[in-house]
């Protein structure tokens, strides 16, 4: 009896844990998803997500369109997952498609998808298929954090949320995104409130939607888009970013929270008007390296604009500034912006003589660059305090002209003859406009 009773015991133990292991891991479809476009898929997911809400696991959706007419809550430690291979453009209901249709008309509901933390989402596609490109709609976040750590996004395509990922509203210490694509039309991503080294890598905001002159979504985008916004967040990583025909690629502000520094590695913005704006850094700065940028779009398209307001550090390091932009870099309040060993291929567009940088307040350092125009370098004004140049080639002849007053140190600059320059114009996307 004994002998019974313990191979009973060990019967039972292992049948529990072979469920456990069965519920870590469910599908939408066991709970009734249909995933065909038209029927109500939301009440299902939320089974899901139930199913496995207290000892954590994956809720996965297999391949379908499914029509969620409400929003979806990933509990902490639960992933939800999808099938995903690659983004291609113009191909959404491929995959693990969502399609999204709650929130329009209004910028600052719940969000889509609310992610808690330690939780993730993987593999999925998002669609809004009551987005209109001829008259675009406001919508609240596609996906927002609910506060916590840990909280990830992997291998996802927003094919056109209004608001892309806000990692911001609430804090979100130690985020984690890594491939993500797709064409968010007023902000991309906001970070703020991380105080624990944030990751964000292999992100591509570019035109998946719809990119046409005729019907008013290019210049809506060069109007009102904003790619990458960032407020208090210390040390984030970024590595290999980018976004196409935005009015803003890259911004940097002051929340109540704070402002960033951080390390951004091989990022880019292309077609914008204003590539980098800088409104407040830390003290510790902005390391951007290896950033390739293009401003043409808009009044004076700018690479990089720094705000009075700022009083921080950003670095710029071999970095490549190219297109027919106004100009490259207009600085002003009181902190610090070098360049270094970087390549300044394009300004003046209107040939009136505009410098490639003007200082008008701070400090400025460029060394080790090329300036490729036989236009003026730089231009010293208002409150500009100094500026370094040296180990510089330029076109010629060398011209930086200071009516501030300011210490100006020049020294070991070579002219050359100018590089010729291909212009550069808004490419058609791939596959043609649409």
């Amino acid at each position: 009896m004994i002998r019974w009773g313990i191979l009973a015991g060990v019967i039972i133990t292992a049948a529990m844990a072979a469920g456990a292991q069965e519920a870590s891991r469910v599908s939408v479809r066991d709970f009734g998803a249909r995933g065909d476009g038209r029927t109500d898929d939301t009440a299902a997911f939320r089974r899901a997500f139930e199913a496995v809400r207290r000892s954590g696991g994956t809720v996965f959706a297999p391949v379908g369109n499914y029509l969620i007419g409400g929003r979806l809550v990933v509990p902490e430690r639960v992933t939800l997952e999808g099938i995903w291979t690659a983004p291609t453009a113009w191909t959404q209901n491929q995959g693990t498609t969502l399609l999204a249709v709650e929130g329009a008309g209004r910028e600052d509901g719940p969000a889509f998808i609310t992610l808690h933390a330690n939780s993730v989402l993987k593999g999925i596609t998002v669609f809004y298929s009551d987005q209109d490109p001829k008259k675009v709609k406001p919508y609240p976040w596609c996906i927002q954090g609910a506060g916590g750590d840990n909280m990830s996004i992997v291998d996802c395509l927003l094919v056109n949320p209004y608001q892309g990922v806000d990692f911001g509203t609430h804090p979100s210490g130690r985020h984690y995104i890594r491939g993500l694509y797709g064409q968010p039309l007023r902000r991309g991503i906001f970070v703020d409130k991380c105080l624990d080294v944030g990751r964000i890598e292999n992100v591509h905001f570019w035109p998946f939607w719809s990119w046409d002159e005729k019907d008013g979504i290019r210049d809506w985008l060069w109007q009102q888009g904003e790619a990458f916004i960032f407020g208090r967040t210390d040390w984030e990583y970024v590595l290999n970013t980018f976004c196409f025909g935005y009015r803003v690629g890259y911004r940097f502000l002051q929340t109540k929270d704070g402002a960033m520094n951080g390390n951004l590695l091989g990022i880019g913005a292309d077609a914008t008007n204003i590539a980098v704006l800088v409104e407040q850094t830390q003290p510790a700065g902005l390391l951007i390296t290896n950033g390739e940028f293009v401003s043409f779009a808009g009044n004076r398209p700018t690479e990089v604009v720094v705000n009075e307001t700022h009083s921080g550090v950003v670095q710029f390091q071999n970095c490549a500034f190219w297109g027919p932009a106004h100009q490259i870099a207009r600085i002003a309040g009181t902190g610090s912006v070098t360049f270094s060993t970087c390549n300044f291929v394009e300004w003046d567009r209107d040939k009136k003589g505009v410098p490639a940088i003007e200082l008008s307040g701070g400090h400025l350092v460029v060394t080790g660059s090329i300036f490729h125009r036989p236009a003026p370098q730089a231009v010293l004004t208002g409150r500009a305090q100094s500026a370094i140049f040296s180990s510089c080639r330029v076109a010629g002849p060398f011209s930086v002209a200071n009516p501030a007053g300011a210490d100006l140190q020049a020294g070991l600059n070579v002219t050359a003859k100018p590089t010729p320059a291909a212009r550069h114009t808004a490419p058609a996307p791939e596959g043609g406009a649409r």
